[in-house]
């Protein structure tokens, strides 16, 4: 009597490839498992899964804008990142890749879809629903057999997400604890991630207000305030660290460090919430700055450099890899250097200049029509009165340090103002402490005012 061939189970899902996976975080053993026909799902093994049990696992939904492109209307990719640098550090745990979840299940074209209905004022809850779909179609079902078939019992979950826990649960794997993977929210993800926290019950997906524990992320919102949108330029926000006695800097121009660590990793996450980040070409040469994202899980911002003549050293770190960098220049800069900055994969963008330096009201529309909506400019003091005496600030966030050095660099120069009536008054305070040092964030009114004091060059 013949026997009928037994179908495979395509509930099953099968391991078709393992193969080492290096990475900037280390090397992870990448486990491919065929979950349908035409459905294969990675996971990322770092070290040894052992008995299976109390294993640090993320269970990561596909995202190839935020995860490949770098989009940042989401926090997927930074996510990701971080969680592949959480498990590296741990030194054991996996990464569940869920290639049938883009856009929490409704697929690519309809993400996209939903995209265009945030930009008409929906949230991403409500965009599905215009769209016909549910807000969340994903499963986890088919993840838990992943992590079965690897050989996991139980997970400590790094998730901001309760529904994955639940879909674990009663699915042969269990969930020891919730490990929340916030991330330092950007202008762009803000609403975002509120959405997700208030309709969907995430665990505080941008993080908590100026915690104090080292390499938390840290929600600036408020500090940050509400940007205005501009048709012709970026919102300017202004972000300076003073000593109490108002200096940036020693006359010799030593500025490190005016404040301290958890000032700092505040700092790092205003720029992770910025689409750019801005200093003068003296700042470059004094100081010697990244401008990235390091102390808070966060997307590092487009760095933009004010330098009319293109002082900026090749071995400069702003030109690093690690962002992308713009350098504003006007045209009778040496024409060689600008070259040597392109081969180096840095933009060179000319714009004209008068005796004062280059021209804000030039450098900022061209911001704007490359995308940049939001620009945080970090200094130094030339640049920081030049913003304010065109009236482009829209937000002043100023930290100030339980230090006093007496002579040194002013925070901001001559402004013209001869009577305390004329000055500058700002608005809608918001007061943080971040260890030692207090934080103060205001809107900035606009000047009805000409454009006066020096420009940077």
């Amino acid at each position: 009597m013949a026997v009928e061939p037994v179908e495979p189970d395509d509930s099953v899902p099968r391991e078709v490839a393992c193969v080492p996976l290096p990475t900037p975080f280390g090397e992870f053993q990448a486990h491919a498992f065929e979950t349908r026909p035409g459905v294969v799902y990675l996971a990322l093994v770092f070290g040894t899964i052992g008995d299976g049990e109390s294993v640090l696992t993320r269970l990561h939904s596909e995202c190839v804008t935020g995860d490949a492109l770098g989009s940042l209307r989401c926090d997927c990719g930074v996510q990701l990142r971080s969680a592949m640098r959480t498990v590296a550090a741990a030194g054991r745990g996996v990464i569940a890749y869920l290639t049938d979840q883009e856009g929490r299940g409704i697929g690519l074209v309809n993400k996209l879809r939903a995209y265009v209905e945030q930009d008409g004022g929906a949230d991403t809850v409500d965009a599905n629903h215009r769209l016909g779909l549910e807000a969340d179609l994903r499963d986890y079902q088919t993840a838990a057999a992943v992590l079965t078939a690897l050989g996991i019992r139980s997970v400590r979950l790094l998730s901001n997400n309760p529904a994955k826990v639940t879909g674990l649960q009663g699915r042969g794997v269990t969930v020891e604890s919730l490990q929340p993977l916030g991330t330092a929210a950007h202008s762009r993800n803000r609403a975002y991630l509120s959405t997700k926290q208030v309709r969907f019950g995430h665990l505080q997906p941008a993080g908590e207000e100026l915690v104090t524990a080292p390499g938390a992320p840290v929600d600036i919102g408020n500090l940050l305030g509400s940007l205005p949108v501009h048709s012709t330029r970026p919102a300017v926000v202004v972000k300076f660290a003073q000593t109490l006695d108002g200096r940036i800097a020693t006359a010799t121009g030593d500025s490190k460090w005016i404040s301290g660590e958890p000032e700092r990793r505040a700092a790092h996450a205003m720029r992770a919430a910025c689409d750019a980040v801005l200093v003068g070409a003296q700042t470059v040469l004094n100081d010697d700055p990244r401008l990235t994202v390091r102390m808070v899980p966060g997307a590092s911002p487009l760095r933009v450099v004010l330098d009319s003549t293109l002082r900026t050293p090749l071995t400069a770190q702003v030109l690093s890899d690690d962002a992308g960098t713009l350098i504003f220049c006007h045209a009778r800069a040496d024409r060689a250097r600008r070259q040597a900055l392109i081969h180096r994969g840095v933009a060179v963008h000319e714009v004209d200049a008068d005796a004062r330096g280059l021209r804000l009201d030039m450098v900022l529309p061209v911001l704007r029509s490359l995308g940049v909506r939001s620009l945080l400019v970090e200094g130094g003091g030339r640049v920081i009165t030049s913003m304010l005496a065109a009236g482009v600030v829209d937000r002043l966030v100023a930290s100030i340090s339980p230090t006093i050095i007496g002579a040194g660099v002013d925070t901001v120069g001559p402004l013209e103002v001869s009577r305390i009536a004329d000055g500058i008054r700002l608005g809608r305070r918001c007061v943080y402490l971040a260890g030692d040092d207090v934080l103060l964030g205001f809107d900035v009114p606009p000047l009805q005012r000409a454009e006066s004091g020096a420009r940077p060059t």
